[in-house]
């Protein structure tokens, strides 16, 4: 079993920090590369973030409002191998 780290996205050049708005999928959820797994909160915007791989989301690490630095593990993600 492979563990993914989930990370806070850079959603711009001069993004540092970014809010976890909602998670849209809980944990024992499967996703799929591409599914929306959150929604963070930047300066200008609220945007979705997308699996950039799939497996079994088992753990939420860091819970909605949290303002974190872009690279910060928010979830991980069991890939199943």
């Amino acid at each position: 079993m492979a563990r993914i780290a989930i990370e806070m996205p850079k959603l711009g050049y001069d993004m540092e920090v970014g809010t976890i708005a909602a998670w849209t999928r809980k944990v024992g959820d499967v996703v799929s590369r591409g599914d929306v797994l959150a929604e963070i909160e930047t300066e200008k915007s609220t945007v979705e973030m997308e699996a950039l791989a799939g497996g079994t989301l088992v753990e939420i690490a860091l819970e909605p409002g949290k303002e974190v630095p872009v690279g910060t593990v928010i979830g991980w993600l069991d890939d199943g191998q």
